[in-house]
Formats: C-alpha cells, sequence, structure tokens
C-alpha cells in the first residue's frame, strides 16, 4: 500500500506540549488535502501516517497530495512510501518494482536504513548494504554515490511495516498554523508583505490581512492584486480574511495639512491605528508588516520609532533584517513574487514627497497629527470590506 510518511519538525522537541501541536497540524493537514479524497491518519515515532482508504486509493492524485503537504507548517520532511511486509524477500521483491520510476533514469544512487524494530534479524548497515546490492542487480547502469546521489533510497523498519521511499522531501518545517494566536498582516500588495505573513505563519501565527486602497488614485486592479495574493498566501496560511479600507480622505487629510516631507510617516501613523483598532475589535495578538530596516524612507530607525508610537500592540518585521535579494528568493520559492510585480500601483506611491522625511522626531510628528481631522481614522469601519479566502 502507498502512503505518506509525514515527519514533525520542531514539534517533535515540545515536549508535554507536543499533543496540542499535533492537534493543530493535523487539522491544518486535513484542511489541505480533504477535497482530494478520504484519508486515515495514524501518529507514531513522531511520524504521521496518512493513508488513502482503500475504496478511493486509485483516485487519489499522490502528486498533487505531496504537493500540498509540502507546505503545511510544522511538518519536516515528507516521504511517499509504500508499506511492506517486515520480510526482507518480500522487500525485495515488492520494493524493486516500486523504486523502478525513481531509479531508471538516473545514474546514482545510495540506501539509507533504519531499523527502529530492533527484532528484525539485519541490522542498518546489513539493510544498507544487501538492499543496494539487490538495486545494483535489478538496476545495472547506477552506481553507487554516498556523499553526492542522484536518488536517496529510504528503507526503515518500523513497528507494524517496512516503508520503501526513493526520496525524501524537505517539509515547510516551522510551527503549524493558529498554535501561536492570530494576528494582523498590513498588506501592501508589494513584495515584502507576502513574505512577511509567510514567515509569521511559520511561526504558527494564523492571519488575517489589511489592505489600504485610494480610489481614484488606485485602480481596481490594484485590489485584485491583493486578492490574488491572498489566494496564493492561503495554501500556507489557511482562511484568511481580507480587511480593505479607503484611506483616501485620510491621505487628502494629510496633503492640504502637512508639509510633503512628514506625508510618509504619518501616514504610516494613521494605518498603525487604523490596524490597532481593528485588533482591538477583533483580538488580534500582533501587527504583522513587510518592514526591513534603511529600504524606504518610512523604514529608517528614527521612522519606525514614530511609526510604533502609533500602535497599541506588538508590531512584528519577521524580514526587518533581510535585504531585498533575500526577500525576492522567498517570494519566488512561495509563488508571490510574480503577483507582487504586476505593475498596479497601491496607495503608499499616492501623494510620495519627494524629499521624504529621513530622521523624524516624534514630537514634531505629534504636532503635525493634531492638524488632522481624526474622524476619517476613528471612522474606518465606514469604508471598509472583507473578503475570505
Amino acid at each position: 500500500m502507498e502512503l505518506f510518511m509525514a515527519k514533525y519538525g520542531e514539534i517533535a522537541l515540545k515536549g508535554n506540549n507536543k499533543r496540542i501541536f499535533e492537534e493543530r497540524m493535523i487539522k491544518n493537514i486535513k484542511r489541505r488535502i480533504s477535497s482530494l479524497g478520504n484519508f486515515t491518519y495514524e501518529r507514531a515515532q513522531s511520524t504521521l501516517y496518512i493513508s488513502p482508504n482503500p475504496k478511493n486509493n486509485e483516485d487519489i492524485d499522490f502528486d498533487e497530495t505531496e504537493r500540498r503537504l509540502l507546505t503545511v507548517f510544522g511538518l519536516g520532511a515528507v516521504q511517499r512510501s509504500l508499506a511492506l511486509p517486515k520480510d526482507f524477500n518480500e522487500i525485495k521483491r515488492l520494493g524493486v518494482p516500486y523504486l523502478e520510476k525513481s531509479l531508471v533514469s538516473a545514474k546514482s544512487f545510495k540506501v539509507e536504513a533504519k531499523r527502529a524494530d530492533k527484532t528484525f534479524p539485519m541490522n542498518s548497515p546489513e539493510l544498507m548494504r544487501e538492499f543496494g546490492g539487490v538495486i545494483l542487480d535489478a538496476f545495472p547502469h547506477l552506481s553507487v554515490n554516498l556523499h553526492n546521489p542522484e536518488v536517496t533510497v529510504h528503507l526503515e523498519i518500523r513497528d507494524n511495516y517496512a516503508y520503501i521511499c526513493p526520496n525524501r522531501l524537505t517539509g515547510a518545517g516551522g510551527i503549524p498554523v493558529g498554535a501561536s494566536g492570530k494576528a494582523l498582516v498590513l498588506l501592501s500588495g508589494g513584495i515584502d508583505s507576502p513574505v512577511a505573513a509567510y514567515m509569521m505563519a511559520k511561526r504558527g501565527l494564523a492571519l488575517d490581512m489589511l489592505h489600504f486602497e485610494s480610489p481614484p488614485y488606485t485602480s481596481e486592479r490594484a485590489l485584485l492584486k491583493v486578492e490574488s495574493l491572498c489566494e496564493k498566501l492561503s495554501e500556507y496560511c489557511g482562511e484568511i480574511r481580507l480587511f480593505s479600507v479607503n484611506l483616501t480622505r485620510v491621505q487628502e487629510d494629510i496633503r492640504d495639512n502637512c508639509p510633503e516631507e512628514y506625508m510618509t510617516i504619518l501616514l504610516r501613523r494613521a494605518m498603525m491605528k487604523i490596524a490597532s483598532e481593528l485588533c482591538r475589535e477583533r483580538h488580534y495578538c500582533a501587527i504583522v508588516t513587510g518592514e526591513s530596516v534603511g529600504q524606504v524612507a518610512s523604514q529608517t530607525p528614527a521612522a519606525i520609532i514614530c511609526t510604533d508610537d502609533a500602535a497599541i500592540l506588538p508590531v512584528y518585521r519577521p524580514v526587518v533584517g533581510m535585504d531585498k535579494i533575500e526577500i525576492v528568493a522567498v517570494a519566488r520559492k512561495i509563488g508571490t513574487f510574480n503577483i507582487s510585480t504586476l505593475p498596479y500601483e497601491d496607495c503608499c506611491t499616492v501623494f510620495t514627497p519627494h524629499r521624504p522625511k529621513l530622521k523624524p522626531h516624534l514630537a514634531d510628528v505629534k504636532k503635525l497629527e493634531a492638524r488632522l481631522n481624526s474622524c476619517f481614522i476613528q471612522n474606518f469601519a465606514e469604508n471598509m470590506s472583507i473578503k475570505i479566502f
């Protein structure tokens, strides 16, 4: 029988709390793959055995199931495996045909064996040597490469079965989404904030998104781009609520009543105040942004001090120490880069000052803020829409 061995990542080290993390991870796995068919789930030795129901085994898309499992945080590795009787003759007879698809076009391989069941008559080195010889006899074009093989065949002898896997895939790692509470992400539509969302989901935070739009200065396509980002991020984050707030009147108020060089920092403070109020209403534990120190004028240390002063909750900035190349690499990995680079402007590019204030003083910023009509921020819910992904 073919199945998946989903191996735990760091949650295997959670001690007495391990069960809580397991339950959350299994819930997330079921959410990701239940639409593909009926599966059974068994736990043993920090491994989750995910087996298709025998009645619909032939209907399961194993490739798609594997792809989805690789997006579930909490899993350290995913092995698509064949479960066999714990008899070496049966392992040879059934295991070699199962490996053919992976080995027929390869040039090199090695065998890694693990004997968890110490009653099995062959130890791990013997299993590696003997089964390696069987593979060489069946596929004489192969050579053994212990350091950099094209295919690593995993053979594990566990309590009930022997398991053969032609390649172990690295899982998403981290902590199951939802195990650390729920936070609100300021999602701009650029490259950085989706990466920040992904990185905090990896640390167990369930996430909702807050996006600011400025019609008619921003187009409907800009909002559609953000919706596409939410759809992509939901593969990792689970269900996402996208809150879209019209910020046009706030921006025009800042433009008409404050010096141009302070527009960016005043706008960021307005965003933080709206985000804080939304967090208060919906009981989020933190605000998440895609800010990276020194990347733009609003992300200098002095500007960040002014921004944080407007927030009532911790502000998490998971990409704060990353450069653009590093952030782009993650964006490409999770599939958000091509969406983020679509040429539709977000509200942060509206009324951008020619010479933004790089080192604003909080006292000066607060004096300017006093000139603004605070009701535009306080009544943000009047101009807010919600969509679920």
